[in-house]
């Protein structure tokens, strides 16, 4: 009777010591530096900020990236914009997931596609960088390509030798006329992720 006691009073562990799968680290990538802030390669900085506006959540500068901390239906989100410029942004997402103890399959990168048109988004929970380089060296640093990647497009409307210029040029009126609602669709699709599963999200949001 007395031990029966003592369990109904010990205090209650918190979900996430209960559960370590409740916490997720959404990373969106870029290039810190405003003449970055508007440009396509940016565009994972741009959904996690207009999460976090959306959201009331404020980024704080910390080791290696602007971290923010956002609950919903006893999931943590862990949202990184990484401040060690594109192509290093491996060493970012290895320390955050280890101070964090979050497991690889509880994290998500955001990255601009050049392969999809415009807005359109997609999620895979594995594949090769794609020619893009902060994907690259997330593999290398993570030694790894099995994470999940939420792929922007940006479309590829280049000329040859242009990649560059595209990449890191800014939206275009009409794109940034349509940017408010592709971003939306962005916003409930990092939330399906840690909701409703990576499998489920991808039936629901891939080509949409």
């Amino acid at each position: 009777m007395f031990r029966f006691l003592l369990n109904w009073f010990k205090p209650k562990e918190s979900e996430e010591d209960q559960d370590p799968m409740k916490k997720f680290l959404i990373v969106g990538l870029g290039n810190i530096g405003e003449k970055y802030a508007n440009t396509r390669h940016n565009i994972g900085f741009k959904i996690l900020d207009f999460f976090a506006e959306k959201e009331g959540v404020t980024f704080e500068t910390q080791k290696l990236g602007d971290i923010a901390t956002y609950k919903l239906k006893g999931r943590t989100f862990i949202f990184l914009k990484p401040n060690t410029f594109m192509n290093l942004s491996g060493k970012a997402v290895g320390y955050w997931l280890t101070k964090e103890k979050i497991p690889i399959e509880n994290l998500l990168i955001i990255a601009d596609d050049l392969n999809l048109p415009f807005g359109s988004i997609r999620l895979k929970t594995k594949g090769s960088d794609g020619g893009h380089n902060g994907l690259k060296d997330i593999q290398d640093k993570l030694n790894t390509t099995k994470y999940n990647r939420f792929r922007f497009g940006i479309s590829d409307a280049f000329g040859k030798g242009r990649q560059v210029d595209y990449v890191l040029g800014e939206w275009t009126a009409i794109e940034t006329e349509n940017l408010p609602e592709r971003l939306d669709k962005s916003v409930e699709l990092i939330k399906s992720f840690a909701l409703a599963g990576v499998n489920n999200t991808m039936n629901l949001f891939n080509g949409k």
